[in-house]
């Protein structure tokens, strides 16, 4: 099924189509992004711990770690290889092993995603791989591969490079969750794209 806006203007009305309410109510926001130009040999990682102060957690990023402060805490997302640990960091998750990806220059980014039940994104696509980690409420991506679900807590790793997807709020309550990419950063970070 193809969705589609749909628009009405009666007598100073705008009135919405379902999906597109939908969409209005998902938001992105960037909290935390750098650019590199190699990433580590071997299976790729992304580990999410949380400090005490920024300093610290700044103090342990290394070249491959981005530091945010969300909901009164610090955190620390690092790309980096299985297993590892940070020092003086607190443990969330460790999600991977993520796709890699071939670029001369590669864009590492989490954002901040989530919304009122029922809210989704427009389906769309990313030149690189997607991790999720979920802090509240329940997550849906759909794709050509199938649906998945994650509740808070959960995390997964998304289908590799443009591979058209749409993700949403599947819960009853509101939605937080950190997406996490390695993409390439010569291309749009995100394109429109159909979902059969």
């Amino acid at each position: 099924m193809k969705r589609k806006l749909f628009a009405a203007l009666i007598p100073g009305l705008l009135i919405l189509s379902v999906p597109a309410l939908a969409q209005q109510g998902f938001f992105v926001k960037p909290l935390a992004e750098k650019k590199v130009t190699e990433l580590p040999p071997g299976d790729l990682f992304w580990r999410i711990d949380t400090f005490e102060s920024k300093e610290q957690a700044q103090a342990a990023a290394g070249s491959l770690g981005l530091v945010a402060e969300y909901d009164g805490k610090v955190w620390l997302f690092t790309l980096g290889r299985g297993g590892e640990s940070t020092m003086g960091g607190m443990k969330v998750a460790e999600i991977g092993p993520v796709p890699r990806i071939a670029a001369q220059e590669y864009l590492l980014r989490v954002n901040e995603a989530g919304g009122p039940k029922g809210s989704a994104t427009a389906a769309h696509t990313h030149p690189g791989s997607e991790a999720f980690y979920v802090l509240k409420g329940e997550l849906s991506q759909k794709t050509p591969h199938g649906v998945a679900r994650l509740t808070a807590g959960q995390s997964m790793v998304g289908h590799g490079t443009d591979t058209p997807m749409v993700v949403s709020n599947s819960g009853s309550e509101d939605l937080r969750e950190f997406a996490l990419f390695v993409v390439d950063a010569s291309k749009p970070f995100s394109s429109p794209a159909p979902l059969p």
